[in-house]
């Protein structure tokens, strides 16, 4: 049995959710990988964000996101709101504030000291709903997915830009 694994890079955007066809990109793992039946698991590296698998959407927003996605982030948004002040979720808390300023390279968790940089209890919350990996089939070194399906990587978290990692892991033989 083999067991590949490979990486993905994305860069994402401050202001609103990021998501990112990274179907491409799992079909290369895959490929580089040899296996020719097995499975594939895709993983987010980071509790804000999240894959799924959905149809490709031919059809795109003012802002550049498809209908679907566009609709996903209005229906998560009923259930779990942005944060934009201190009253909206209890997350983060005082102690989570004060252990992160302990850690290395502060800047880049809280630009500038701005603690409203963590008011994303909604991405995380988002994020677990949605789900941080899928499995998908190999089949003949091939990605089985229906021919409209693809695999989107999202990132809920709009306090800031970000470079985002997610690991594909292919096992089989």
């Amino acid at each position: 049995m083999t067991v590949y694994k490979g990486k993905l890079e994305m860069q994402t955007l401050a202001g609103k959710p990021t998501y990112v066809d990274i179907t491409e990109g799992v079909e290369g793992v895959i490929a580089e990988s040899g296996v020719k039946e097995g499975i594939a698991v895709v993983i987010s590296c980071h509790t804000t964000c999240a894959v799924f698998s959905e149809e490709y959407d031919h059809d795109h927003t003012p802002a550049g996101d498809t209908f679907l996605q566009a609709d996903l982030s209005d229906g998560l948004d009923k259930i779990f709101p942005e944060q934009h002040d201190w009253k909206t979720y209890r997350y983060p808390g005082i102690q989570h504030f004060e252990e992160v300023e302990t850690w290395p390279n502060l800047d880049s968790w809280l630009p500038g000291g701005d603690r409203t940089m963590l008011w994303n209890g909604d991405a995380h919350l988002r994020s677990t709903i949605v789900g941080s990996n899928q499995t998908f089939e190999v089949e003949d070194g091939k990605l089985q997915m229906n021919g409209l399906a693809s695999i989107y990587f999202v990132d809920f978290d709009r306090t800031r830009e970000r470079t985002r990692k997610v690991k594909v892991i292919v096992i089989g033989e």
